[in-house]
């Protein structure tokens, strides 16, 4: 199992970013997926799920702003940001989450290492 995350970067407050997670060793009609954060001094906090049929789940404030997507034959996950905060700061990890279900959002079985998401002026 291995995920690897790409597309962060520094943005202006209100911009737009799109991360993608790739996915090897498995596929993602069977797995569910997640995007999770995590800033320095705070606690993980998750941001978007997949399930493996495909439903869309949101947390936080992420709804409205954020839109998980997949292509299945990428096998691929993406997370685009849209009227991004200074408070969306932090690092981006996508993973499986535990039991394989989007229930949660923040803790889960195999992440990768993560992408920076910065968001200032």
């Amino acid at each position: 199992v291995q995920l690897v995350e790409s597309g962060g970067g520094l943005v202006q407050p209100g911009g737009s970013l799109r991360l993608s997670c790739v996915a090897s060793g498995f596929t993602l009609d069977y797995f569910a997926i997640g995007w999770f954060r995590q800033a320095p001094g705070k606690e993980r906090e998750g941001v978007s799920c997949i399930s493996s049929s495909g439903r869309s789940t949101y947390y936080a404030d992420s709804e409205g702003r954020f839109t998980i997507s997949r292509d299945i034959v990428k096998n691929t996950v993406y997370l685009q940001m849209d009227s991004l905060k200074p408070e969306d700061t932090a690092v981006y990890y996508c993973g499986i989450p535990l039991a394989n279900g989007c229930y949660d959002g923040r803790r889960y079985d195999y992440y990768g290492q993560g992408t920076q998401v910065t968001v200032s002026s």
